[in-house]
């Protein structure tokens, strides 16, 4: 069996605080390798992993039993990127970054690129550029013996901002470039399985609210996906497309089948979300091989749940990792030092104790009185120099100078210094009575501070509750482009949900008054 997995985490680091990840390397190895563990994938296809290489780390990117690939956002830090982990019972034969051939290296490179004369160089490698693809081609065996190719394509597709046309569009020119290259590769005699979130819900069961979205078949990305793909039902011999989705090939029916929740509102509390991340094979690799097809939104650590597939083949691994393998990087494989090797201690330079051994005693204590000579001029508190000591921010509400101030020699007797002990029961009493009132002098000291501080720092607000259940609200702030924007609004506390669900949130909303 060959189980693969594919899961958009958010950020590498995400998944791995879910788990116990500390910031030290051992921790991020364990949590890792615990990620790797717990998913059981013989490949695993991470999607928006938001690193660069020049952060990546070796724990988290060599793990034992493991081998991996990345593609990294060459535009922006912190954004996007895509990566493969692979056991080495399922080691790729190739690997290849991005799907123009444009990152190719001409060295273990899938190949196989189609027609893509209806693009320009310079938008092949915009749509490259943001590290949203990466393939690895594997060597399977079916249970007649035979030995074939598969090519996994990796993808993490762009998100459609209603605000940004020009994103639409880089949207499905990414689209159209994945399908070429998918069929490029079909036509070739590979199997292909296109992985990953596609950020498009195809049909209306994908989607908690279809019903209220307008035109929602008119979509351009579930218009592409028509074409992409076959019929839900795969037994009816007809076909569209190339490709099956398989989790509606094997599970047509299912409702609530969700994969992204809205993390702002809660969403995920009620399942109200949609399907966007797939596990997409070839018509005949899914019929003939296909197990099962599944989704884990019991994972956490992420606004996407894992999903994955289940083929009835092993995987013939290769001698040799293709040399975009991480483990071959020239930072991880030992073939390059890093800068903190060209940066040596002083103490431990033996340049630097060569000449401090050639410093003359006259030099040494010409030296130590330029020191004693500038230390000696150094302002001192009782020279008028400004004290080293931090003053209190209670010294700075002292009353004025036209208030009146008693004497500095002046000092007012205790309240036990007024009792003249005469006896030694008077004694006592006497210092039972100092006591007494030096307590209710820090007391009250104590009591003016503290009203003092409520006077000057204000508390919150209490929250408005809201119309439909009369509880406490929650503060947003609005972030959308516009003359509201950076306003903030009280609404509903509770997770968002169908509006025949008592437990979901209500309609309210009230703006905030300014501060």
């Amino acid at each position: 069996m060959l189980r693969v997995v594919s899961w958009n985490i958010n950020g590498i680091r995400s998944p791995l605080q879910a788990v116990g990840y500390q910031e030290s390397s051992n921790c991020s190895a364990v949590a890792m390798a615990r990620i790797l563990d717990k998913l059981d994938a013989d490949i695993l296809c991470l999607q928006e992993t938001k690193v660069t290489r020049d952060v990546l780390t070796e724990p988290l990117a060599i793990i034992e039993g493991y081998n991996s690939y990345f593609s990294f956002s060459r535009n922006r830090s912190g954004y996007s990127g895509v990566a493969t982990f692979c056991k080495d019972s399922a080691t790729p034969v190739a690997a290849e970054e991005g799907l123009s051939g444009l990152l190719a290296t001409q060295n273990g490179d899938v190949g196989c690129y189609g027609n893509m004369d209806e693009f320009t160089q310079e938008e092949l490698r915009a749509l490259d550029n943001e590290g949203r693809a990466l393939l690895t081609q594997h060597k399977i065996r079916t249970w007649e013996g035979k030995e074939k190719i598969l090519t996994l394509i990796n993808v993490y597709c762009p998100h459609a901002d209603p605000g940004k046309p020009e994103r639409l569009a880089f949207k499905m020119h990414f689209y159209r470039l994945l399908q070429i290259r998918a069929e490029a590769l079909l036509a070739a005699g590979s199997h292909v399985i296109i992985l990953g979130d596609l950020n498009t819900a195809h049909r209306p069961i994908d989607h908690w609210d279809a019903v209220n979205l307008k035109c929602f078949g008119e979509d351009p990305g579930r218009k592409w996906m028509d074409g992409l793909l076959s019929n839900l039902d795969c037994q009816d011999g007809s076909q569209v497309g190339p490709f099956i989705d398989s989790y509606r090939c094997l599970h047509p029916k299912q409702e609530g089948a969700f994969t992204c929740w809205c993390t702002v509102t809660g969403a995920r509390h009620l399942n109200y979300g949609s399907r966007i991340d797939y596990v997409l094979g070839d018509r005949t690799l899914v019929i003939d091989t296909f197990q099962d097809s599944f989704l884990l939104p019991e994972v956490m650590g992420s606004d996407h749940c894992p999903v994955g597939a289940v083929l009835s083949v092993s995987s013939v691994p290769a001698k040799q990792c293709p040399p975009l393998c991480t483990r071959f990087l020239p930072e991880f494989s030992g073939t390059q030092l890093k800068i903190l090797h060209f940066l040596v201690h002083r103490k431990q330079d033996p340049v630097f104790k060569q000449s401090a051994l050639q410093l003359s005693n006259p030099t040494q204590v010409r030296m130590r009185q330029n020191k004693i000579r500038m230390r000696s001029t150094r302002p001192r508190p009782s020279q008028g120099g400004s004290s080293r000591g931090q003053k209190k921010l209670m010294s700075y509400f002292q009353p004025s100078s036209s208030c009146l101030q008693a004497s500095p020699n002046l000092e007012l007797p205790s309240l036990g210094a007024l009792v003249t002990p005469k006896t030694p029961e008077d004694k006592v009493i006497a210092k039972m009575v100092e006591g007494q009132a030096k307590a209710s002098e820090a007391k009250g000291e104590k009591e003016v501070q503290t009203s003092f501080w409520k006077s000057v720092l204000g508390g919150p607000l209490p929250m408005p509750l809201c119309g439909g259940h009369r509880e406490p609200c929650v503060m947003r702030t609005v972030k959308k482009p516009g003359p509201n924007q950076g306003r903030h609004f009280y609404m509903c506390s509770r997770p968002r949900g169908p509006s025949t669900d008592p437990s979901s949130r209500c309609n309210f909303f009230l703006w905030s008054r300014p501060s």
